[in-house]
């Protein structure tokens, strides 16, 4: 059995719900409970909203279209901050050993991410920040065997070819002022 201390660091971020009326609920958390929006994009088939009220996050909540009828389970993932890249490294190995199902490794260009089930099936997140912001959605498959440099290396080249790339620190600058509105 593990000891709590010796999982890597990690806090709760963002989480993703499905739904199916997806202008009513942006209305919602924007007019009711003061979310920003910071992107919006389609994924596939799926529309996607992303949501914030902290100019330190991309996004806090991401609304995600396609919930269908009745006893569909809405969360559409839950994500943990790492404290650091070697966390993520470590928590990947981990989670490869374990075996768990649908490990993905990818790049958002704001960050890197492993995603994987859990025993349940519900789509877990682990990831630390970039310091780059580029408009979402991206997910982009990213190679676990790669140094740490070689990593840094690709990710920022990738991140450089979307649009809007730029320092975070810039975006979050955009962010707050139009928080304050």
């Amino acid at each position: 059995m593990r000891l709590m201390s010796d999982v890597p660091q990690l806090a709760f971020s963002h989480m993703g719900i499905y739904v199916a009326d997806l202008p009513r609920m942006e209305d919602f958390y924007t007019r009711m409970l003061g979310f920003a929006v910071t992107d919006r994009g389609n994924l596939g088939s799926v529309k996607l909203v992303f949501l914030s009220r902290d100019s330190r996050e991309h996004h806090q909540i991401v609304l995600a279209s396609g919930r269908p009828d009745g006893g569909f389970n809405p969360i559409n993932q839950i994500s943990f901050r790492m404290g650091d890249f070697a966390g993520l490294r470590e928590m990947h190995r981990r989670l490869e050993q374990e075996g768990v199902k649908e490990l993905a490794p990818v790049s958002h260009g704001n960050a890197l991410s492993v995603y994987f089930r859990d025993p349940e099936g519900n789509r877990i997140e682990l990831f630390v920040d970039t310091p780059w912001y580029v408009q979402q959605p991206v997910r982009i498959p990213m190679d676990m065997k790669l140094s740490d440099a070689e990593l840094w290396k690709w990710a920022e080249a990738e991140a450089r070819r979307i649009p809007d790339f730029q320092p975070v620190e810039e975006w979050r600058a955009g962010l707050s002022r139009k928080l304050r509105r």
